[in-house]
């Protein structure tokens, strides 16, 4: 996420995504309480003006094709007596007028169709009014239209209270929102102190948190935090380990080597002196190489191992230009190196730096340990695809195979050459790649380490 924006709270997302919902539920139940509401009393009132319509049209009497209505003056008074409506009624026959008022439409809007007749939304004589229309003597010549017309004063008291119904529904439905706002405020706010706890707790110790009081769904983030805080803290470990035993090891290296200056100075003639220098010459060359080995484990970070360049590369011409730089160390402690070549290419997904680093501290191993007149030998393997060095030296001691890949951990019979860190840094390498890194036993007597990567896709 862009840094520049501002982080996106929980609470007002679950607000939002909960809130929408229900406006969108109160919404819709208002909208389909009131046409429900709408079409119950327009059914109701509908029936009712058609009942008063064909109350009326069973009055019309055919006289030779022509119809003929009268009504006795009470029957007249009951029609019209309304106590909250003023109410309107014809009866015609095509433009006469058998009796009511005239000026009642035929169609208006709002119109809905019912077996015995229809009703629509009308003004009549400037009032807005329903009416209704019933078809009558229907053996005349010309069709009798019965038309009853009544105000909408009671039609809208009862849709109120019709929709009055509804306000109960749409107060639960406000509680049951202010609910969910109400959980979701504690819930975030239990959140919020886990959080602050967690904080806290973290920035005093990487002790691993405790799961009291944490919910079962926040039980899996505190586990990873967990693990997390473990992974840091055994690479702060490690550090402090290496850090104190590299700074042991410098300061011996410097307290010989001021013994050595000392030793030069008090030499009784040139000859002397010149043999002491000789020694400091050595212990310098030690002194770099370990400087230089320990800036290399610094830069292998194995939490960045996904970073990784690799490539598919051929194992064997990458071996045999490490080798070749060994020639001459080879040479001068009369030991035999040889690269055993397969019968075919082995290739593996590698950097080829980093790979040609870690088989040159194997070689630089098994020379240093391999005494005059002795092989080293670099073999290789095909499945999975693996690069071996074999040597004729003392070997390692099974029960000590593991920790010799610790920094500064040497063999029992390794002697002082060397600074123990050479199969760290081939460990940290190998664990880069994905590869393995195991010693044995070599068939020429010695020892045998082997990195094994896993095999090209």
């Amino acid at each position: 996420m862009d840094g520049s924006q501002a982080p996106r709270g929980l609470r007002r997302d679950l607000i939002i995504r909960l809130a929408l919902p229900l406006l969108a539920i109160v919404a819709v139940a208002g909208g389909i309480g009131a046409l429900t509401a709408q079409r119950l009393v327009d059914r109701v009132f509908d029936r009712w003006l058609l009942d008063g319509a064909l109350s009326m049209a069973s009055q019309v009497r055919d006289a030779d094709g022509v119809a003929q209505l009268e009504l006795p003056p009470e029957a007249l008074s009951l029609l019209a007596f309304d106590v909250v409506d003023r109410t309107r009624f014809n009866a015609t026959q095509g433009a006469r007028v058998l009796l009511g008022d005239a000026g009642i439409p035929d169609h208006g809007s709002r119109e809905a169709a019912y077996p015995d007749g229809r009703a629509f939304d009308a003004l009549v004589a400037g009032m807005p009014m329903r009416v209704a229309v019933v078809d009558a003597c229907t053996r005349c010549q010309e069709p009798v239209h019965v038309r009853f017309a009544e105000t909408t004063t009671k039609r809208e008291r009862a849709r109120n209270d019709v929709l009055a119904m509804l306000v109960p529904l749409l107060a639960l439905l406000i509680a049951a929102g202010a609910t969910i706002v109400l959980a979701l405020r504690r819930t975030t706010g239990a959140l919020a102190r886990i959080a602050a706890r967690w904080n806290e707790q973290s920035s005093a110790s990487l002790a691993p948190i405790g799961n009291a009081g944490v919910p079962r769904e926040l039980r899996p983030f505190a586990q990873a935090l967990n693990r997390l805080l473990a992974r840091i803290t055994a690479m702060l470990v490690r550090e402090r380990g290496l850090a104190l035993t590299a700074a042991h090891q410098l300061r011996t290296r410097l307290a010989s080597l001021q013994l050595g200056l000392a030793r030069a100075a008090d030499a009784p003639d040139l000859a002397s002196a010149r043999a002491v220098i000789a020694e400091l010459h050595a212990s310098a060359q030690h002194t770099a190489r370990l400087v230089q080995q320990l800036l290399a484990l610094g830069r292998l970070d194995p939490e960045r191992r996904g970073e990784l360049d690799v490539a598919p590369t051929d194992l064997v011409a990458l071996a045999h230009d490490v080798g070749a730089t060994f020639v001459d160390a080879a040479i001068a402690r009369s030991v035999t190196l040889e690269l055993r070549e397969p019968d075919r290419p082995l290739r593996a997904a590698v950097q080829p730096d980093l790979f040609g680093e870690a088989l040159a501290n194997l070689v630089d191993n098994a020379l240093r340990h391999t005494p005059a007149g002795g092989r080293v030998e670099i073999g290789f393997e095909h499945e999975p695809p693996a690069v071996r060095v074999d040597d004729s030296g003392p070997g390692i001691a099974p029960e000590v195979r593991e920790r010799v890949f610790e920094p500064f951990v040497r063999g029992r019979d390794s002697g002082d050459d060397g600074s123990g860190l050479g199969l760290a840094i081939v460990r940290d390498i190998a664990h880069l790649h994905g590869a393995t890194v195991d010693i044995g036993t070599s068939p020429l007597g010695g020892a045998c380490v082997t990195m094994r990567f896993p095999p090209l896709a």
